[in-house]
Formats: structure tokens, sequence, C-alpha cells
């Protein structure tokens, strides 16, 4: 029972640090949304979107309120969003996106965590041709009729992707540029979207044999639990 006990721990314990990493993130996109199109998220949609993102995981509304609060402090320094690149050990590609108050601190640490697992940081535009950028939407579809018709018109509002996730949400990827006209559509058709956001999709991507494989994995997980990264892309298959 000690044993059994111990494991349900730690895979307790692992679980809460996901949740307090993810809520960490959304408040930091909380924080710069609201830097840049203000408090309401009746008149600042991109704040809008992160609230409910942030909703969707069950993120605390003390804590949404209290980044908004955050981001209204004039002393308080605004984060900055930066993308670095990078070389994981066997040549696969990483773009790392980071919402930092101190970029040296941050260009140390993740160039830390690249040479130690045998990678390396790389210049600006290095890696970042080897992905796209897109807008992603996942979409509850239990209470949603006649798919067809609607993926006809997700179609003409610029849908590029279109299918299901583990969880058999509908997932709805779309050109950057069309971003903002897909999720006014999905709004006004009172679509529910559980999480939108604008990801990075590789064009070409690297098989690895499962050692190696496994290194890359574990970079992208230091990197993924530093507190300045906010996402973490890269082209392994």
């Amino acid at each position: 029972m000690g044993r059994i006990f111990e494991v349900r721990k730690a895979k307790m314990f692992a679980r809460w640090d996901r949740m307090a990493k993810q809520f960490t993130r959304l408040g930091k996109e909380i924080e710069i949304a609201v830097k840049q199109g203000g408090p309401d998220p009746e008149n600042n949609p991109t704040l809008r979107r992160i609230i409910q993102n942030a909703k969707s995981v069950n993120m605390p509304k003390d804590r949404i309120e209290a980044a908004i609060k955050r981001a209204m402090d004039k002393d308080k320094s605004a984060y900055e969003e930066i993308i670095y690149e990078g070389y994981a050990p066997h040549g696969v590609a990483v773009l790392v996106e980071t919402a930092t108050d101190n970029p040296t601190r941050t260009v140390a640490n993740l160039r830390m965590h690249f040479n130690r697992s045998g990678g390396s940081l790389a210049t600006s535009g290095s890696v970042a041709f080897l992905f796209k950028r897109m807008g992603e939407f996942v979409i509850e579809n239990e209470k949603l009729q006649n798919l067809d018709e609607l993926e006809l018109e997700l179609i003409d509002y610029g849908m590029e992707d279109f299918g299901e996730n583990e969880e058999g949400k509908l997932i709805v990827r779309t050109a950057f540029h069309d971003f903002g006209r897909m999720s006014e559509f999905l709004e006004k058709r009172g679509i529910p979207v559980l999480q939108s956001q604008l990801i990075y999709i590789p064009t070409s991507v690297v098989e690895l044999p499962e050692q190696q494989a496994q290194q890359v994995l574990e970079l992208v997980d230091k990197l993924e639990q530093d507190d300045d990264v906010q996402h973490v892309y890269h082209n392994l298959v």
C-alpha cells in the first residue's frame, strides 16, 4: 500500500506542477494582452480569447483577475515576447516562445538547457523557415449538427486543416492571417470554442530511433519547465 500511495502521490504532484506552469503561462498571456489592448474583454478580443482558454483549463477566477490587476500596475515592468531558435540533439529544429522581463536571464538559461542536452542555441532565422504560423481552434463537437455543412462554412473563413484530437474534440487550423476572421465567425455562430491560439507547425519533420528521440524530448521537457518559456515547438515526428 505504501508503494501504491507513493506512485499516486508522485502522479498527483506532477499534475499539480503542470497546472501551476499552465496557470503561470496564461497569467503572462493575460498581462501582455491587457498591456496591449486594455483590461475590458468586451473591447479586447485577444484578452477575451485568453480568458476563455484559461477557463477551459479551470484556472481560478481570482488568478485571472489578479493577472489583469498586475498588468494595470504602472510600476510593474511589462513582459517582452521573444522567440528563440535552436537545434536539439541529432539536428532537430526547435522554436521557443518566451515571455520575459529579463531577456539576459532568459537567453542564458536557454543556452544552458541546449548545451547540457547536446544541442545548441542558434541565431535568428536559422530554423524558423522550417515552421508555419497557424491559428488553431479546439471545438466542442457534442452539440454540433451537420458537420459536413459546417466544414464547408469553415473553409469559406480560411480553414486549412480539420480533424479530431485524442479526446474527440474538433481541431480547426487556419493560416495566420485568417485567425481573426475565423475567431469572429465561430463567435457569431455561437460555436463553443474550448481553446484558440496561434501555433507553429513544422513544414518538414525528422524521424529518429527511439533512444535519440528520447534525448530530444528530454530537452523539450527541460525547456518547457523554464519559468520564462511559454511554448516549445519542434519538428520531431
